[in-house]
């Protein structure tokens, strides 16, 4: 599909109330396919100012690029649904994307890449009422707890709210829980060691006055090997994160195959890896990542 940038900017000046009627008409689908499977392309990055994919720092700018990137993921056999901001599904809904796909709001995006507040991610994205009003079918949220910072404690507890607001509109939400740390540069860290990924997953399993409706999005472990203990830690649904772009996408594969095969993990959600890989060729990414499952 060719993005028309023209239409769009046309359309949201002179017919805004479009995007509420698209979403309106939106023919929808259970939130697993037929296998009882998942597989989600997300595209939430630019929100947090995270533009950047390899050595390309603003690859992800180009927005009628990433339409048409997510366009061609999303008519892929198997491509369940998108993960995004409301910018992005605003205009996916506008181009007739979302119909019949499984779609997740991004709840909060204001922990910027690279700030000093990285870690204060606060909810300014998709709230709980906006995604039960578009008539979406979950929302996710991003939890990166450190230690050392004791504004984490906030962060906790207003996901922890999050998680009650949307269990009270049964409607599900994935947490995508790290245990972080800043390096010696300043930077922030995930530790994807099996140690703390097992206790980001403990964390996030407790958060709420309910679990029912609480998914986890985890990443694959330092050693892979260390999954089937890892995902142990919890009866939580899960879905696999694709994590940064790296040269070795055949060895991201083979980290994916394996995690797949655990009793509590249903699915994927991948952006940049997929989207964006090293060799150009987006529909080849997306077919082998839907083949592993």
């Amino acid at each position: 599909m060719t993005v028309d940038v023209l239409e769009l900017v046309r359309l949201r000046s002179h017919r805004p109330e479009a995007i509420a009627e698209a979403a309106a008409r939106r023919p929808r689908r259970p939130l697993l396919n037929d296998n009882g499977r998942l597989m989600v392309v997300a595209a939430d990055h630019p929100a947090r100012g995270a533009l950047g994919v390899g050595g390309h720092s603003t690859a992800m700018a180009n927005r009628a690029d990433l339409l048409e990137r997510l366009c061609l993921a999303l008519s892929r056999p198997g491509v369940d649904g998108v993960l995004a901001t409301a910018d992005i599904l605003d205009d996916l809904l506008l181009l007739g994307a979302l119909d019949g796909k499984v779609v997740l709001g991004s709840m909060n995006r204001g922990g910027l890449q690279g700030a000093r507040f990285e870690l204060d991610d606060r909810f300014t994205g998709h709230r709980p009422e906006d995604i039960e009003r578009l008539g979406f079918d979950a929302g996710k949220l991003l939890l990166r707890i450190d230690y050392d910072d004791p504004g984490s404690l906030t962060t906790l507890e207003s996901t922890a709210r999050a998680v009650d607001a949307m269990a009270a509109r049964k409607l599900p939400v994935f947490v995508e829980p790290f245990i972080s740390r800043r390096d010696e540069q300043g930077r922030l860290r995930n530790d994807l060691s099996a140690e703390a990924v097992t206790k980001s997953i403990a964390i996030a399993s407790g958060l709420g006055g309910s679990s029912a409706y609480t998914w986890l999005k985890v990443p694959v472990t330092d050693n892979p090997d260390d999954m089937a203990e890892v995902m142990a830690t919890s009866t939580l649904p899960a879905v696999l994160l694709g994590g940064e772009v790296g040269d070795d996408q055949d060895g991201a594969y083979e980290k994916w195959r394996g995690a797949l095969q655990l009793p509590t993990v249903c699915g994927l959600v991948v952006g940049r890896s997929l989207l964006y890989p090293v060799d150009g060729d987006v529909t080849a990414a997306v077919d082998t990542a839907v083949g592993l499952l």
